[in-house]
């Protein structure tokens, strides 16, 4: 017993989603922490502010990934494996067109969104913020790009401890304001997203100095840039981030005030659960793009299932927390948010199942049309959805939108991984 114990534990895949699970739910416990400090502070409506630019935020880093994450767990892993001198010149390639783009991008919305604030984010906050809100997109990019270069490569112990480190300064920081009395939403954007990238960056460089001189003297090559395989997931990949925003954004176009805040909280709560799928799928990715045959496949979507469960269990076990529990942790004035997370936490038991066919379509048999059309699909319910259900409902309108379109998309998905695994050999 003792023996296959230890042989379970040294086994790589369980390891590796050992070691990335742990880091992202210490990831997990610094948002909490961050939640708990801000909201007794902020009131909801400026908590709702901040969630709303945050949300921004991130939702653009991910849409200004340009599809590299695909490229990089598709390419990255053989690279290394061969130790192939090319592996540089594609990070550097990758990384200076991607940048390219997101400059560019960026430039402009340094132009606009004040305007699109005005008439239809309507946070009202100074412009000042806005800018450091778009400046901070920037760093997102980055530290995104580089944690999953560490990802690919199998180094999930260090990206976690760049993380957290990270996240051990930022938390010094935010106590250090709130103590002095000058924690603000400005002040927020700046440590979440400027200064705690830079501190991932100063721990990858110093830490991986020979690698980053090698990636310097390397060239950039167009061709390393792949458009054709990426673009497709791309746009998928950002229907889906773009839908998981769209509730929150909604309820800050129809100005529902307080609400914004409870939702948010609710929201974060929800997508820090969704970082631990996200964590798995990353382990998982590398293997179901080995798979072959049948066996394989039943093999490999077996273990995914099982490994899935944790972030299932956990959505059901939040569903059963005590109304008493969210007031001791976030206060009586976020009381409300207690239905959000609740009303939220079962439609995203379908995304955490609904990874396994995701995986075997994206990585197996490389058809990323499927998930397009899938998230397509996702987007557009969410969005009518809300747009219909909140002037009825208010802050209970999105999460029935969501259960919809979680269970249209998986069962899209599903039924495509069926179709196609039965062309695989036995």
């Amino acid at each position: 017993m003792l023996q296959r114990l230890i042989s379970f534990i040294k086994e790589p895949t369980r390891k590796n989603i050992a070691i990335n699970t742990i880091g992202n739910y210490l990831n997990v416990f610094f948002i909490a922490l961050f939640a708990l400090i801000l909201v007794r502070i902020m009131t909801p409506a400026e908590y709702g502010v901040l969630s709303v630019l945050l949300g921004i935020s991130y939702v653009l880093a991910t849409i200004l990934d340009f599809g590299t994450t695909a490229t990089i767990y598709s390419y990255v892993p053989a690279l290394h494996a061969e130790n192939n001198p090319r592996l540089f010149r594609f990070i550097k390639s990758t990384f200076f067109y991607q940048s390219l783009f997101s400059i560019i991008v960026i430039g402009i919305l340094f132009l606009t969104f004040p305007y699109l604030d005005r008439i239809f984010f309507k946070t009202n906050a100074q412009t000042w913020v806005l800018n450091l809100t778009i400046l901070s997109v920037l760093f997102f990019i980055w530290q995104n790009f580089f944690t999953n270069i560490l990802f690919a490569a199998k180094k999930f112990l260090r990206a976690n401890l760049y993380i957290n480190i990270g996240n051990v300064v930022k938390t010094i920081v935010i106590g250090l304001m709130a103590y002095f009395g000058t924690l603000s939403v400005g002040e927020v954007i700046f440590v979440f997203g400027l200064l705690g990238p830079v501190v991932f960056f100063i721990l990858l460089l110093f830490t991986n100095r020979r690698h980053v001189s090698t990636v310097f003297r390397a060239k950039i090559a167009k061709e390393e840039f792949r458009f054709g395989y990426t673009l497709t997931y791309f746009l998928g990949s950002q229907f889906y981030n773009l839908g998981l925003r769209m509730d929150l954004f909604l309820l800050s176009y129809f100005a529902l005030g307080e609400q914004i805040g409870y939702y948010g909280l609710a929201q974060k709560i929800i997508l820090s659960i969704i970082a631990s799928i996200v964590s798995i799928t990353q382990v998982l990715s590398p293997r179901f793009a080995t798979i072959k045959t049948k066996k394989d496949a039943r093999s490999e979507m077996k273990r995914a299932f099982k490994y899935l469960l944790i972030p299932s269990a956990i959505f059901i076990l939040l569903y059963f927390t005590p109304k008493i529990i969210f007031e001791l942790v976030f206060t009586g004035n976020f009381s409300q948010t207690e239905a959000a997370t609740k009303a939220l936490a079962l439609p995203f038991i379908l995304n955490a199942v609904g990874s396994v066919p995701m995986l075997f379509i994206l990585y197996t048999v490389k058809k990323p049309g499927y998930i397009l059309w899938s998230n397509l699909i996702f987007f557009l319910i969410i969005t009518l959805g809300s747009y219909y259900l909140i002037p009825q409902r208010g802050m209970f309108g999105p999460p029935i939108a969501i259960f919809f379109a979680f269970l249209i998309a998986t069962a899209i998905q599903t039924v495509a991984m069926i179709r196609e695994y039965k062309k695989l050999p036995l």
